[in-house]
């Protein structure tokens, strides 16, 4: 049986301004070096990995090895949300958010230090792929934690943009990601960008190490789970029950209707920085840099449009906002492959800019919405499952079943067909929220 929780916002102790602003930042600051960690193997995976690690077959099979590994982090995302969630609810959630930084800091960095195929043969890529895992569980992690860090501390009214500064560490991190990569390109040669170029964004996820000292030194636990932990407190210890085993029971229906809201949201952007990277320099011969600089420079517009969206969520609902972007998704989605298949910077530039809007205007609101979908007491675990589920079902897949597609058909359409699937899916499902927020 599916329960839908009320959304009435957590009662929030008073909390100084400078305070809650030093959380938002540092909520902030963990979700940008944590993603950037994470995209910077989704762009060495389309460049180099498949080469340096899968090195058996054609071209288009170790792309293909590559993006498998991509995925597989993916894959491990609920795992590290279903832990951390469960840890999360019952013990708080800084310190999942610090555990969650130190795996991604020590993964990032033995992957940027792991030797290649030709070094250490077949322990090469499996060693890759454990690593690529860790990665997952500490992304999968991450999220719940930086979330709710962010709209636990909000103040009335204001959940939609304090929540956006966490979804604000995505473009940072794509940002930050190409830029390093880029300027590894720029001052090495090709060869040297093979051989060793690559490896420096990867060494960068040492300072994610920093950041979690700080966070474990400087930032105090929600307001939101001090009082749930109160009140938890008044029972007997056998009355407890586990926070996932309540979700699972009682919400599942809410956290599968989380997910598939989501999903296309997350295949598409990851189509977009991984997937058409790939797409553009193997199959259209576009200029490897050329084409980073255009990601780069959309990404910079959704630090604008991030916040905007979710201030405006803040005034006329959360759903409202939520299905306008998924409706332009759909609309856009054969729009967009038109104009990346002209081979042109320029329409690439047009087309993912305005998909990148769209994603936008999703992503802003996502946040406080998938935390006021469940009360405060198993709240990491169900926004975590709802939202990894969505990156399993749609991120992590998505350029595997591009190239696949690309693959079987010869047409960039059925790529645009998938979003589209991908988009209805996400319209119903915020369709039966909405109706049961609704009727509640």
């Amino acid at each position: 049986m599916d329960t839908f929780p009320t959304d009435r916002p957590a009662t929030v102790t008073a909390a100084s301004t400078p305070h809650r602003r030093r959380v938002a930042t540092a909520a902030a600051l963990a979700s940008a070096v944590e993603w950037y960690d994470y995209f910077v193997f989704g762009i060495a995976a389309a460049l180099v990995l498949g080469d340096l690690y899968f090195p058996a077959g054609s071209p288009t099979a170790g792309v293909l090895a590559s993006f498998a590994t991509f995925a597989v982090g993916f894959l491990a995302r609920p795992l590290g949300g279903i832990v951390a969630g469960h840890l999360g609810d019952k013990r708080g959630r800084k310190p999942m958010l610090v555990l969650a930084l130190t795996l991604m800091g020590v993964a990032t960095t033995g992957i940027g230090l792991l030797p290649t195929y030709d070094t250490i043969g077949v322990a090469a890529p499996v060693l890759l792929v454990t690593l690529r895992v860790v990665q997952g569980l500490a992304v999968g992690a991450q999220w719940g934690g930086a979330m709710l860090l962010a709209t636990e501390y909000a103040p009335e009214g204001k959940r939609g943009v304090y929540g956006s500064v966490v979804q604000l560490g995505v473009p940072i991190g794509v940002v930050t990601a190409n830029s390093v990569f880029l300027l590894a390109g720029a001052f090495t040669t090709d060869s040297a960008f093979a051989a060793w170029g690559w490896r420096m964004p990867f060494l960068v996820g040492l300072f994610v190490l920093v950041l979690a000292w700080y966070i474990h030194t400087r930032v105090e636990e929600t307001p939101a789970f001090r009082e749930a932990e109160r009140a938890l407190a008044e029972k007997e210890k056998s009355e407890r029950g586990s926070p996932l085993r309540t979700v699972l029971r009682d919400h599942l229906g809410t956290v599968l209707l989380a997910g598939g809201s989501f999903a296309v949201n997350t295949a598409t952007f990851y189509i977009l920085i991984t997937g058409v990277l790939d797409y553009t320099t193997r199959e259209l011969g576009m200029n490897r840099g050329a084409v980073l600089t255009v990601s780069l420079c959309v990404s910079l517009t959704q630090l604008v449009l991030i916040p905007a969206s979710a201030a405006l969520s803040d005034r006329v609902g959360r759903i409202r906002i939520y299905a306008f972007g998924a409706v332009g998704i759909a609309v856009w989605a054969v729009p967009l492959f038109l104009l990346v298949d002209t081979g042109s910077l320029l329409w690439l530039a047009v087309g993912t800019f305005v998909a990148s809007c769209f994603l936008s205007i999703m992503y802003g609101p996502q946040a406080a919405l998938f935390a006021e979908l469940f009360t405060p007491e198993m709240r990491y675990t169900g926004a975590s499952l709802g939202y990894q589920i969505a990156a399993v079902g749609g991120g992590g897949l998505a350029p595997f079943v591009m190239v696949l597609l690309l693959e079987a058909t010869g047409t960039s359409m059925s790529v645009a067909a998938y979003i589209v699937g991908l988009s209805v899916i996400a319209l119903v499902s915020i369709k039966v929220l909405s109706d049961r927020a609704r009727s509640r």
